[in-house]
């Protein structure tokens, strides 16, 4: 099952967890101190980059009677919705950019283009997914409230139903995501103010209404005779998103190697265990540049892990560190192509959707989970290398 001591599971001493915080700080100090015009420039252009496509797509979309100016269109308009969320409304609500003093990508004022709030998902994403990273209980990005990801979660007929949730979980993502914050199990279970709940439904509703007003009524509108065709692209330009960052994210939380813990593992943890449960918890995918930049450098999810409010572009010269890091104390790095970490994130989620007594592997040493009771984290890597070589 999931991780309750994560030295013994790591088999690491305290002085071992202590040198590898030690060595992750000395990280921040000098990522910190080198931030200047370079990474300014990066974000600046970033912005530039994500406006031309979309005020280019809005623009072929006026000759969207023609399937290629359609296409065209729609495909701008889509990479400006996933540049917009990935690398820059998820980075810059992260405050990755609040050293630079500018109002425009300060964390305190971006909006970005999804139905989520800006200020609900500060609280659901930086504050309790950042916090509680995979603990089960206690995060509710494991499984987002609807979906089974370990043997933690007690099965419940619902889950037989877990492909066709998963499948429309992908499809209608921001609609998930801006329902996150309001918890729907306090809810039911009678524990939230309903007057906090419906401020928040308010809010979400007032968000939603723009978004699909701005989509679905403006932007068609705008583009006169094009009114039908303007909106398919608008609804294509969205699913494009909503699939894109769906795949991004369960890939960083989900494959094998991307541990679940217990409450009980944050019994008088420390900063330095906080980074290694990062370090445990989390998934990348390999990336060349332009990938990278179209997932909001989310395929370093280790690194963005640990260092959640550094600028995004360095993530890739700090992953060299943290593997470094990595090798010197026999920690696994677990990263794979984006399709390997896909196809491993969507077998656990339908293998889970079945009962326990169908499952073949121990609850301890399951590969979607396993924890210190199946054995320390590198003899897991070995048997889990074994069983990827034999198929």
């Amino acid at each position: 099952m999931a991780v309750t001591d994560i030295k013994q599971f790591a088999h690491l001493t305290e002085a071992d967890v202590e040198a590898i915080g030690r060595e992750l700080d000395e990280i921040r100090r000098d990522v910190e101190e080198s931030r200047g015009s370079t990474d300014a420039a990066y974000i600046k252009n970033a912005i530039k980059l994500q406006r031309g496509l979309a005020a280019g797509g809005r623009a072929v979309l006026f000759a969207s009677a023609f399937p290629p100016a359609w296409l065209a269109g729609t495909t701008m308009l889509g990479l400006a919705k996933i540049i917009e969320n990935m690398e820059l409304g998820h980075n810059v609500i992260h405050g990755q950019w609040d050293w630079m003093n500018d109002p425009e990508v300060h964390s305190s004022a971006w909006e970005w283009d999804t139905a989520c709030p800006s200020e609900q998902w500060k609280h659901s994403h930086n504050f309790v997914h950042h916090k509680y990273t995979n603990v089960v209980g206690k995060d509710d990005d494991v499984g987002y409230g609807i979906l089974r990801v370990t043997r933690d979660q007690r099965w419940h007929p619902v889950y037989l139903a877990q492909p066709v949730t998963n499948a429309l979980l992908a499809t209608f993502f921001q609609y998930a995501v801006a329902l996150h914050d309001l918890n729907i199990k306090e809810i039911r279970k009678g524990r939230k103010d309903p007057r906090t709940t419906w401020r928040q439904l308010k809010q979400i509703g007032r968000k939603v209404g723009r978004q699909f007003g701005k989509d679905y009524v403006l932007f068609p509108l705008l583009s006169g005779p094009q009114f039908l065709s303007t909106i398919s692209a608008n609804a294509t330009a969205n699913l494009m998103r909503n699939l894109w960052s769906y795949t991004v994210i369960f890939c960083g939380h989900f494959p094998d190697g991307a541990e679940k813990f217990t409450v009980e593992e944050l019994d008088s943890e420390t900063p330095d265990e906080w980074y290694l449960r990062q370090m445990l918890g989390s998934a990348n995918f390999d990336a060349g540049p332009l990938m990278a930049f179209m997932s909001g450098n989310l395929c370093y999810q280790i690194e963005h892990h640990l260092f959640p409010d550094l600028p995004s572009n360095r993530y890739a010269e700090i992953s060299e560190r943290v593997q470094a890091i990595c090798e010197k104390y026999d920690l696994p790095y677990t990263t794979g192509s984006l399709t390997h970490q896909d196809t491993q994130t969507l077998r656990t989620l339908w293998k889970l959707s079945l009962p326990d007594r169908f499952l073949s592997a121990t609850p301890d040493a399951a590969p979607e989970t396993a924890s210190e009771h199946g054995g320390t984290v590198q003899q897991l890597r070995s048997s889990r290398e074994k069983v990827r070589k034999a198929s």
